[in-house]
């Protein structure tokens, strides 16, 4: 889970399944419908729906499914609306495990989610028994092809970036959640292009995990990341790269 690691993991999932690629086009727009219905239709002062918009736009989700989406969350178009849970549990070799879910049936996600840790050995466990574990952080990757390091360095730290590390083909440019709107403009009025960027939950340190436990590990998060009311799965599991 180095930022190499990171960056080659988000290059992959670049490259994946047509399947896949709609499976988040759909948790995007989950996404962008609860930020409208919370803060209004106008990314201007609503700043999750900014944040969703930024993520639908690096993943390629057409226009007209971000426009039904908002209009389904200001109430223009009918539909359930969706609630926000999250679940905490631990995986393989105790590893801490977060899981986010915009879902329209609570029943059915919670039943969902602890299949998922039991089928792979592993156990949901109380609200906050692990998330005292992480920190809330903006990530922005740009890709050294985009610009040199003394450009990425200055522009990023100006606007308010807290630090910015330079991996084998990128920059990860690390922010406080507040500042990430703010640096991520900063860097596209320049021209600098983000490869990716997230405003995610980050661990403060890593379990390693090799052999049988990371193979299972890796089995759990890829079962609970196809369950359609998940939005986001983090881990402080460290898989080796080849897996990721």
């Amino acid at each position: 889970m180095s930022g190499h690691s990171k960056w080659e993991n988000i290059k992959r999932k670049k490259g994946k399944t047509d399947a896949i690629r709609a499976r988040i086009t759909t948790k995007i727009s989950k996404e962008i419908t609860i930020a409208a219905r919370m803060g209004g239709g106008d990314p201007v002062g609503n700043m999750r729906l900014k944040l969703a918009l930024t993520k639908a736009k690096q993943n390629n989700v057409p226009k007209e499914n971000i426009q039904r989406a908002i209009d389904k969350g200001v109430g223009a178009a009918s539909g359930a609306g969706f609630d926000e849970v999250t679940y905490e549990g631990y995986g393989p070799g105790g590893a801490a495990v977060i899981v986010e879910c915009n879902t329209d049936n609570r029943n059915r996600a919670a039943a969902d989610i602890r299949h998922a840790f039991t089928h792979h050995g592993g156990s949901v466990g109380t609200p906050g028994c692990v998330s005292w574990m992480f920190k809330k952080k903006g990530t922005i990757f740009v890709s050294k092809e985009a610009a040199d390091e003394d450009t990425v360095m200055m522009v990023a730290l100006d606007a308010g970036a807290e630090d910015v590390a330079v991996n084998e083909d990128s920059y990860e440019i690390t922010t406080a959640p507040e500042d990430f709107l703010t640096v991520s403009d900063a860097l596209e009025k320049e021209g600098i292009a983000a490869e990716a960027s997230e405003v995610a939950m980050v661990p403060d340190n890593y379990v390693k995990l090799e052999g049988d436990a990371a193979q299972t590990m890796a089995r759990l998060t890829g079962e609970l990341e196809e369950l359609d009311d998940v939005q986001e799965v983090y881990t402080n599991a460290e898989l080796p790269e080849d897996m990721e």
